[in-house]
């Protein structure tokens, strides 16, 4: 159990409901009297459906109470990028919070935000809270974040038209196809709206990061120690990572689960979990290429399949079509697929239970769309991965999986965010599953999970940089 018996003080947090991996910060702090989440809403039932699935990660012991936005509040045009509908959304949310804030018998002492909630700084200070921004992702994401608004032009220049890397003080360099994709484009709305947040994470009294210091030693260190960067951000870094729920399968889904079932007949490692996460989505074309692949393959597959949108790869979150269902007649996929693969596959709609999944002993290979929970998620249950970004940071993550920490494969197609073909999915899977480049990748994220565990156990280093992040709420 972490130190959180230290704050004596209430805490709230302002998380945007893309924010799902934010409750494990909730189940961190352990105490409901410690913390209690205020989550704006929004009328648009797939955003509606993608709040209640955070609400349903709360502890239950906890109590969160929805914010609603103005009833004359609509979300932006559907071709307008998800960061800004989200930053929309949040910001609509902030009179608010105001009021709830208001209202509390007992004013809370500090506010925590994810990326979205940085305007309601201005609400804490009002308060005199102590503001806490809390990173759901990875340092690498941070530094970039928090750096580019002190880009000077002509370096921001040729990153973006000459596409060349960006280099960050003391830290790995961003190449252009990597790059987080509101920084591509100056007269996009989605760079502006990166660009306040990056100016904005500094103004916190402290800022918490999902990782923790063996993951990312040196990152974590230049931002620590470095002049340019004491320059950029003044305040403490606390790592109080892995923030990921784990739990024995037995303990979360009792026998009688069917995705259980099917698991518990395949053999050790011998099952590729297939998830692009929750609002991952591909175009019909790419889907039937990956269950080409998949089938060429010849391993067994867990495949949570999702309706194709041809022209927006994270189309789900808003989307009205996507509602989760118990079949579907996968139409989309290739003629007579299911019934060719139905005894070395298990097809799964929309959603399935990832952290139970990837916990399961059958399953040795995930492949991913590398968003930063799903990949902690990988690794604290020693999963080698095969990278499949699509959009926000996941291209910066599967890099970092790939290059700094040897537990990931991809496809180089990818890197220009081009088509797959199946042949090259057969081959990946294959190397994940059957060659020695995969047994190696699964020996290093063993080694990993060890370290993440250690991290997060009592007296690792994100054991005590929590407690220290308590001793200073207590202050």
């Amino acid at each position: 159990m972490l130190p959180c018996s230290l704050v004596q003080a209430w805490v709230t947090s302002f998380p945007s409901s893309s924010s799902a991996n934010i409750s494990s910060l909730f189940m961190a702090l352990k105490s409901p009297s410690l913390l209690s989440p205020l989550i704006p809403q929004q009328q648009n039932p797939n955003f509606l459906k993608k709040r209640q699935t955070l609400m349903n990660l709360i502890p239950s012991t906890f109590s969160y109470s929805p914010i609603k936005t103005s009833p004359a509040f609509s979300i932006p045009l559907a071709s307008a990028n998800i960061v800004v509908r989200i930053a929309v959304i949040m910001r609509e949310s902030l009179p608010a919070l105001r009021s709830a804030i208001t209202a509390m018998k007992i004013l809370p002492k500090v506010l925590i935000v994810d990326i979205f909630g940085t305007e309601a700084f201005e609400i804490a200070q009002q308060f005199g809270m102590r503001r806490y921004f809390f990173d759901t992702c990875n340092t690498r994401l941070l530094a970039l974040i928090t750096y580019f608004p002190t880009i000077d032009k002509e370096k921001e220049y040729n990153h973006i038209n000459k596409q060349q890397p960006l280099q960050l003080p003391r830290c790995a360099p961003v190449r252009f196809e990597d790059t987080f994709e509101p920084y591509c484009n100056p007269n996009d709305p989605m760079y502006v709206v990166s660009f306040r947040i990056g100016v904005e994470i500094p103004m916190a009294d402290g800022i918490l990061v999902n990782t923790w210091q063996d993951l990312e030693p040196i990152t974590l260190g230049a931002l620590r120690d470095d002049e340019i960067w004491r320059q950029v951000i003044k305040v403490p870094i606390y790592p109080i990572g892995p923030l990921v729920k784990l739990r024995q399968v037995e303990q979360q889904f009792p026998r009688g689960n069917k995705v259980l079932e099917w698991l518990d007949m395949q053999p050790s490692e011998s099952v590729i979990y297939v998830s692009f996460g929750s609002g991952g989505t591909l175009s019909k074309s790419q889907i039937a290429e990956l269950a080409w692949g998949l089938e060429l393959s010849q391993q067994r597959f867990i495949w949570v399949v999702r309706p194709p949108i041809d022209n927006d790869v994270h189309g789900s979150y808003f989307s009205n079509t996507h509602d989760e269902i118990e079949t579907q007649d996968y139409n989309y996929l290739p003629e007579g697929f299911v019934t060719r693969t139905h005894k070395m596959g298990m097809l799964v709609p929309t959603w399935a239970p990832q952290e139970m999944i990837l916990a399961h002993k059958s399953v040795g290979g995930f492949l991913t769309h590398c968003g930063w929970n799903s990949v902690l998620e990988s690794i604290l249950n020693g999963v080698p991965m095969i990278a499949w970004p699509l959009f926000a940071e996941q291209r910066m993550n599967a890099t970092m999986l790939m290059e700094e920490l040897g537990v990931a494969i991809k496809s180089k197609v990818l890197e220009s965010m081009g088509f797959v073909g199946r042949e090259e999915i057969e081959k990946l899977v294959r190397k994940v599953m059957e060659e020695k480049e995969g047994k190696e990748m699964r020996v290093r994220v063993k080694e990993l999970k060890c370290s993440g565990e250690k991290a997060f156990s009592k007296g690792g280093s994100s054991y005590n940089s929590f407690g220290q992040v308590a001793k200073d709420c207590k202050a």
